[in-house]
């Protein structure tokens, strides 16, 4: 059930339902950026020949996209309740058609980089607006249908990335290589701003908050702090820097937290809430999301390292692996409603039992196979238990935290729930990323791929457990 709103806090304009097109118009923009933080990391062998890029230049080009994205994810959220979500989307998927353009015509490594980051900060004004609108103008089973199609978005996006990525360089239309990656986006952009200017609905709140830009440098300084080192350092060898930098990290979160506190108590208008962050609905999905995307971005690396380094597949027969658990994941997320109708919350216990199923059919191939031996149908049924899971974890991670979330906030509630999403891969990437690369020389891959499953395993039963205890009933 949602939170009531805090005394004279604005209530959301009237507005417009979301239709079916409109729907359809902003799951396509948010496919965008989720598909472009994966496609490009299968163009970077291309990029790395074509534009003679140093090693720091292919990390920046990753790196760059996904801190500018994390960093700025908050405020494009708290920009769409103020000035609306129907123009901030507008705004964004015009800017990261422009952006994708500009990085598809870069004539050197760094002009990439800077056109990666800038990409990265139009991802960050479209994406919120998306579940805050779904949020905002629609209720019931209507808005659960919504969410769970949401986050099959999210997870296909990631096997449509590796598997499109794949497709386009090793195609090499018109002689374009890599820089089609870019390029498709343009006229994917221009389909879906056309589409939205048509289907979209718009709504804000009432009363337009002031900026708040004490609070909005603090956020991005300590996101950076945390993101940057866990994107970039690993790869040149943690410098003191990168540890500096993630020991800042949880001071600056707390300097964050204690401005944002003062400023709602005045009576401001604080970026972030700390009422939000009170509300236990919201603690609790922050609680949940963690386990799932730390799991989701851990499992994501190593799978793509193991696949095609230690199974000697293609960048395209790599994707074509990951097919199965996309599919499953697609219609796992679809069916999602109606199990929480039936389970309830028990539907998360579910969603990781049936997760550790998979990541034990996967480890036992690893280890009854002879290595390298397995082939992408062993692979499959694996890959498809745990699609399954986390067709069912993505939604419900969305469902339980918006729902505690009031309809005027729900520009900042729904750029807290993606921040989370993004640091937790990140996390992700760079623990479970870590521990895999490190066991591989001493074990070699399939042992140490069996480690980290298992090491996600006890990840998973933890989340279980706060299945367990979340309330019975879900609205």
């Amino acid at each position: 059930m949602t939170t009531a709103s805090p005394p004279g806090a604005p209530t959301a304009l009237p507005h417009r339902s979301l239709t079916p097109s409109g729907l359809f118009t902003l799951l396509l923009g948010a496919a965008l950026p989720m598909i472009d933080f994966f496609v490009v990391n299968v163009a970077l062998p291309t990029v790395r020949h074509d534009l003679d890029a140093s090693a720091a230049a292919l990390e920046m080009i990753v790196a760059g996209y996904a801190v500018a994205y994390a960093v700025l994810l908050v405020l494009g959220g708290r920009l769409g309740d103020t000035y609306g979500r129907r123009r901030l989307f507008l705004w964004g998927v015009a800017a990261f058609g422009l952006t994708s353009l500009a990085c598809g015509l870069a004539p050197g490594a760094w002009w990439l980089v800077a056109g990666r980051v800038a990409q990265g900060a139009a991802s960050a004004l479209l994406l919120p607006q998306v579940l805050a609108t779904v949020h905002a103008t629609t209720e019931g089973e209507r808005r659960a249908r919504a969410v769970a199609l949401y986050g099959s978005v999210g997870g296909v996006s990631v096997v449509l990335g590796q598997v499109l990525g794949g497709v386009l360089v090793a195609a090499d239309l018109a002689g374009t290589g890599w820089r089609a990656v870019f390029l498709v986006n343009v006229p994917v952009a221009a389909a879906a701003l056309l589409g939205a200017v048509r289907t979209v609905p718009d709504s804000r709140a009432v009363r337009p908050a002031h900026g708040d830009l004490t609070g909005t440098l603090l956020l991005a300084a300590a996101l950076t702090a945390l993101l940057l080192p866990l994107t970039e350092g690993r790869a040149v060898g943690l410098p003191l820097w990168s540890v500096l930098l993630l020991l800042a990290a949880p001071v600056l979160g707390r300097v964050f937290y204690g401005v944002q506190r003062r400023a709602e108590e005045a009576g401001g208008s604080p970026l972030l809430p700390p009422s939000l962050l009170g509300s236990p609905g919201v603690r609790r999905g922050l609680l949940l999301g963690v386990p799932v995307f730390v799991c989701f971005g851990g499992w994501m690396f190593v799978s793509a390292v193991v696949l095609q380094q230690g199974l000697g597949y293609g960048a395209l027969e790599a994707g074509l692996a990951l097919v199965p658990m996309g599919v499953a994941q697609f219609a796992a997320s679809v069916l999602a409603p109606r199990l929480v109708r039936r389970c309830g919350a028990r539907a998360v216990t579910v969603s990781a039992v049936v997760h550790l199923a998979g990541l034990s059919v996967v480890a036992g191939t690893a280890l009854a196979v002879p290595w390298p031996g397995p082939n992408p149908l062993l692979l499959a049924p694996g890959f498809a238990l745990c699609g399954v899971a986390q067709g069912l974890q993505l939604p419900l991670y969305y469902r339980i935290l918006l729902a505690a979330v009031p309809a005027e906030r729900a520009g900042a509630g729904s750029g807290l729930a993606a921040t989370l999403q993004q640091s937790c891969l990140a996390v992700g990437v760079a623990t479970l990323g870590s521990l895999f690369l490190s066991l591989t020389p001493g074990l070699g891959m399939r042992d140490a791929l069996v480690v980290v499953l298992g090491v996600q395993a006890a990840g998973l039963v933890g989340l279980a457990a706060l299945g367990l205890r979340l309330p019975s009933r879900l609205s």
